[in-house]
């Protein structure tokens, strides 16, 4: 009965869970990132840090939307907690930083207790990055309980040992090319009328999807659905990020990759846009395969002139293959990855990387 009703009801209650996922509203959006930006620079260690690095010496792993769950069927963590457990070996051997970007705990659905008492390793290797100064945790809405619950303080302590600050955001600040260039990070809910506290999305979630969800084990983050053009308020984030002056803006919140301000789809498209240019037909009947496979029908070629390089998206931890997808900043260079299974083992992949000197961050 279960199989039955996951083929009739997948495609309408994964488009409902959209409807209901996100709805930004652009001046909204707007306000939120400049007065919380302001805040953190204003009056550094109360709303978010301010982390001064070399580009050359340092290096950052940013990482969002586990939505780390109770292991039942709506758990959409679950499948990769094992390629999340062995990035953080990784970052923590590599001497990373590891900034978690928010909506780490799913909160809207499941109680602190259930959380804790079924993801204790992923707790555990958190732990590790925080007496080496290696750990900064920033809330979303999912986990929204960090910044506002009064016994927040305390479940931080059962978990992680000690009572650490959990922020809204973070600006990382260095010089590359002997011009200032800061690294804006929050998770990206921020004016967001469906997320941003909102008592309607909260209830859907916990007393509708939830449930729904759990029996149907449907988990909506598909990478195929991921490689689509640019949700609304990926759109909406790059517009505010293009605005701004030597700086780029890092999110999470969407669940959809984005490098240099475009998708995997995008990127793809201006791939074969310059294929076609240089005349190599292996080359564009090689990307239009890749095209074909990815996107929806109906799709046109979109008109990516002009884009600047200075928004950047996570991803998520929660992909319904085990995949997860984060960003990288080392080596003067800022990567997208993915840890992917491959026979069982979890192995890093980079999609995509550039120099920081090489981004177009100015008009």
């Amino acid at each position: 009965m279960r199989r039955f009703l996951q083929k009739l009801l997948y495609k309408p209650v994964s488009r409902l869970a959209d409807k209901f996922s996100s709805r930004p509203n652009k001046a909204r959006v707007n306000k939120a990132l400049n007065a919380l930006y302001k805040s953190i620079i204003t009056n550094p260690g109360k709303k978010g840090l301010v982390i001064p690095f070399d580009v050359h010496k340092n290096k950052f792993i940013i990482l969002s939307d586990q939505h780390k769950g109770a292991r039942d069927g709506a758990d959409i963590f679950a499948r990769s907690a094992k390629n999340y457990l062995s990035a953080l070996d990784h970052y923590y051997k590599d001497d990373f930083i590891y900034i978690n970007l928010g909506d780490s705990e799913e909160l809207w659905e499941n109680l602190f207790v259930t959380v804790k008492r079924h993801n204790k390793a992923t707790f555990e290797k958190e732990k590790k990055f925080i007496p080496v100064d290696r750990f900064v945790k920033i809330f979303g809405n999912h986990d929204l309980y960090w910044g506002n619950d009064p016994l927040a303080a305390v479940s931080l302590l059962q978990i992680y040992g000690q009572a650490i600050r959990v922020y809204e955001g973070a600006v990382l600040q260095t010089t590359v090319n002997n011009k200032p260039l800061e690294i804006f990070m929050t998770h990206g809910h921020q004016g967001d009328l469906q997320s941003d506290g909102n008592w309607f999305s909260k209830w859907f979630v916990s007393d509708v999807w939830g449930p729904l969800q759990g029996f149907l084990r449907i988990n909506p983050n598909t990478p195929a659905y991921n490689n689509q053009l640019k949700t609304d308020h990926n759109r909406i984030m790059y517009e505010w990020s293009s605005e701004r002056k030597n700086m780029l803006l890092i999110t999470g919140h969407t669940h959809q990759p984005v490098f240099k301000s475009l998708t995997q789809l995008e990127i793809l498209y201006i791939g074969l846009e310059n294929a076609r240019k240089a005349s190599d037909t292996v080359k564009v009947a090689e990307i239009e395969k890749k095209i074909t496979a990815m996107h929806l029908q109906g799709n046109t070629q979109p008109d990516f002139n002009g884009y600047l390089d200075t928004y950047f998206n996570t991803g998520c931890c929660c992909f319904n293959d085990g995949d997860i997808t984060g960003i990288e900043i080392a080596d003067g260079c800022i990567r997208l990855i993915k840890w992917a299974y491959h026979k069982k083992i979890s192995q890093r992949i980079v999609l995509e990387e550039s120099k920081l000197e090489d981004l177009k961050i100015s008009r």
